[in-house]
């Protein structure tokens, strides 16, 4: 009997969409992970050490400049689709403004690099690699994973991403022997991930029934206007978490600044989950807040609590084994990482905290709030962060990233209190507090 139950609410799980749209997106994440892990090791041996440092550096501005082109549509566009999901004409001229817009965006990113480039001079080392870069920014202004997550349907996507990152390891293999090959190896990255996302945009203009057609200038103009706050909030969130780096590599050592990149690199990884569940039950709880409010409730306090528990669970457990991750990761027994990896252990159980907070905002489309909690945010972890740099090195890194996680919850509690008391008091307390709607 006990076995037929948990049979049952195993295919019930397996049935429930925020449950697939969490696995998918898992998968694209775990898949981009692997292929850089194998990756690495092939492409060392090709290029040489010095090489791939440059690889990774040329990288590191085209990830940096892809939330320029991203332009926060990651934000909004889902919410987007999932409001109009039964309507194949909205679809259609979502996807159209969207996709035009980015791939504007792209262009203007690539033209201001270029001149960077060759009028500036700047990027002397890795210029020719940087060029070959470029290409990667239209493969992300054609990456249409918003549109299916809000559309709940992730399966082709995450098998789109999985082909495309395979096809990168391919030409690798095929491609990459020496160290002048060096400025193809980005190129490869781009090339693949362009080629599967521009199939997959014939598979939903032809398979799915939803037309391309180009938007107005008008059009193009108002959307990236209406969304230039998620912009500003993924770019000031991106230097608050990814910003303690570079920071430390002002007040400390080149073996301090390595051994403390190591256990980043882990913790980056891991606060992944807090970002993954919210980005899996986005569509859902949008659909639910506008027609079916107690379901809303219902379900997000569900979701919360059961993301706490996981995250909870996952801090506990790098902590617990960071030992054995820092040795297996870099075959010796560094302490110093080891230490850090145990103090940055928790910032997934941190993040977590906020995922309802985040959502709400999202759900509400409250941009203007999103950029300034992201400010104050970024401000007080450069602050506190270059502070405790200073005056105690890694460990104040690592003391000011845990500080943001939990600025970051106070400062969207407090806005949510301010702006949507009913609904803070529904979700943490169950709570009726108005009789007005919400």
């Amino acid at each position: 009997m006990l076995q037929k139950i948990l049979r049952l609410s195993l295919l019930n799980s397996l049935k429930n969409k925020s449950f697939q749209n969490f696995i998918f997106l898992s998968s694209i994440q775990v898949s981009n992970i692997l292929i850089n892990l194998v990756s690495m090791p092939i492409l060392i041996t090709s290029i040489g050490v010095d090489q791939f440092g440059l690889v990774n550096l040329s990288l590191s501005i085209i990830v940096i400049s892809n939330i320029f082109v991203s332009f926060g549509f990651n934000l909004s566009g889902p919410r987007e689709t999932a409001i109009n999901q039964k309507s194949k004409k909205e679809l259609s001229i979502l996807l159209s403004r969207i996709t035009v817009s980015k791939l504007l965006l792209a262009t203007v990113v690539a033209i201001l690099l270029t001149m960077g480039i060759f009028i500036f001079n700047i990027f002397q080392e890795y210029q020719s690699i940087l060029v070959f870069s470029l290409l990667i920014l239209y493969s992300e202004a054609t990456f249409s994973l918003w549109f299916f997550q809000g559309l709940e349907k992730l399966k082709l996507i995450s098998i789109a991403n999985v082909f495309s990152k395979l096809l990168y390891l391919l030409g690798i293999v095929l491609f990459i022997d020496q160290p002048n090959h060096s400025k193809f190896v980005n190129f490869l990255l781009g090339a693949s991930g362009l080629t599967i996302n521009v199939l997959v945009i014939f598979y939903i203009k032809f398979k799915m029934k939803i037309a391309l057609i180009f938007p107005q200038i008008k059009e193009i103009y108002n959307s990236l206007k209406s969304n230039i706050n998620f912009f500003l909030s993924n770019l000031t969130s991106y230097i608050s978490i990814n910003g303690g780096l570079i920071m430390l590599s002002f007040y400390s050592t080149p073996e301090t600044l390595g051994n403390y990149s190591l256990s980043e690199k882990i913790t980056m990884i891991i606060r992944l989950f807090p970002a993954i569940l919210t980005q899996s039950i986005y569509p859902n709880v949008v659909k639910l807040f506008h027609n079916n409010l107690d379901g809303f409730f219902k379900f997000a306090r569900k979701a919360y609590f059961l993301g706490l528990s996981i995250s909870l669970i996952i801090s506990i457990f790098i902590y617990s084994t960071a030992p054995f991750i820092i040795k297996l990761l870099s075959k010796n027994d560094i302490q110093e990482s080891i230490f850090y990896l145990k103090i940055l252990s928790f910032i997934p159980f941190l993040a977590s905290l906020n995922l309802l907070n985040v959502l709400i905002l999202l759900i509400k489309n409250e941009q203007e709030l999103f950029f300034k909690i992201s400010s104050i945010a970024c401000f007080c972890m450069l602050s506190l962060g270059g502070f405790l740099a200073s005056n105690y090195g890694a460990i104040g890194i690592c003391i000011a990233l845990l500080a943001t996680e939990l600025i970051y919850f106070f400062l969207f509690s407090l806005v949510l209190v301010k702006n949507s008391r009913e609904v803070f008091y529904r979700i943490y307390f169950n709570k009726n507090i108005m009789t007005k709607n919400v």
